[in-house]
């Protein structure tokens, strides 16, 4: 895991004049290494853009990210070493469930029987034990989403797993119970994730700590009993906050 930290503005624009021009105005927070983060807004208040630079799958227009300290900026996801979930889930379909869980790890050459061990810990904990010499083209959305997140989990040297409203396609029913087991699996690995939603109690139930973003902008940033219920939290600046 690592410990995040941001200093940085995007704009889809060539040459930003104002602050209609910025998805991201400029942002200074971090996040700490093993905490659980949500970042709350409506449609088009950065988020996703944000979820990106962290990534790596853009590149921010000012600023730097740091990972532990080292500058990766310009480094590719594969160099930052991030998992990412999104929306609609992103697994191969020709290959079984335990297939599709052991291919991190077979793609960076880990032992066979480091592979058996861990492929049979990450499924027991998702529930999919049953299911590992099933094809995933059968599958439910919901159970294609567990295989999403385990293939995130299988490595265990990930700097951070990202999730962009990984329960969108979800059954309403299946929601409480995927949210409930990224706190369990957040207790005992004590991961940095970092959620994206539009749902407020999506957001409150799983962080530790929420990024309320409005129109590119951090206005709120705290625990969950804060951001429901107590004073709004202020902010170096407009836009700018450190996660504690």
């Amino acid at each position: 895991m690592a410990r995040i930290e941001l200093d940085l503005a995007h704009s889809y624009v060539t040459d930003p004049r104002s602050d209609d021009d910025y998805a991201l105005l400029p942002l200074k927070f971090s996040f700490d290494d093993g905490g659980a983060y949500a970042l709350l807004g409506p449609s088009g208040c950065g988020k996703t853009t944000l979820l990106n630079c962290i990534s790596g799958l853009l590149r921010p227009s000012q600023g730097r990210i740091l990972f532990d300290s080292r500058d990766v900026t310009d480094a590719s996801p594969q160099a930052r070493n991030i998992a990412q979930m999104f929306q609609f889930p992103v697994i191969y379909d020709t290959m079984t469930v335990g297939e599709n869980l052991a291919f991190p790890l077979r793609n960076r050459g880990v032992p066979p029987a480091q592979v058996r061990e861990r492929v049979g810990r990450v499924a027991e904990m998702l529930d999919l034990s049953a299911s590992l010499d099933r094809r995933a083209s059968g599958l439910a959305a919901d159970a294609k989403q567990k295989i999403s997140l385990g293939r995130g989990l299988v490595r265990q040297d990930v700097s951070a797993i990202l999730f962009d409203e990984p329960l969108t396609v979800i059954d309403p029913q299946l929601k409480w119970q995927l949210r409930r087991k990224l706190k369990e699996i957040h207790r005992e690995f004590r991961l940095t994730l970092i959620y994206v939603t539009h749902d407020q109690t999506e957001a409150l139930t799983f962080a530790d700590q929420v990024v309320v973003m409005s129109r590119g902008k951090a206005v709120q940033i705290g625990r969950p009993t804060r951001c429901s219920s107590g004073p709004r939290i202020p902010l170096s600046g407009t836009s700018s906050g450190r996660l504690a």
